[in-house]
């Protein structure tokens, strides 16, 4: 370390240094710029993700709605069915007894 480096060799190390420094500014500005990205997608998929739960809790609904009415209909034909077989069967049972004479 006693001797001295010529004027050249400091000038090609500093150049190279400069040469380093742009190298990993470059690196930097390449990173930044991906991790802006990264956090514009993650904001994306927040977003996202809350569409996709209002989206869950209205088909949620919808499908409790959609029972409801699917049953009513049910309902409506059990009744129906219902009240014609009460029918047919009190039609029998009043023939049977009109031919026994009560």
């Amino acid at each position: 370390m006693d001797t001295p480096i010529s004027r050249a060799e400091h000038e090609e190390f500093c150049r190279r240094i400069d040469e380093e420094n742009k190298r990993q500014d470059k690196r930097i500005e390449l990173l930044e710029e991906a991790t802006k990205r990264l956090d514009g997608l993650n904001s994306s998929i927040e977003k996202l993700a809350l569409n996709m739960e209002n989206m869950l809790k209205e088909q949620v609904k919808q499908g409790n709605r959609l029972e409801v009415l699917e049953s009513r209909d049910g309902e409506m034909w059990r009744k129906v069915i219902s009240y014609a077989i009460t029918a047919i069967v009190g039609i029998v049972i009043g023939f049977i007894f009109k031919q026994f004479g009560m």
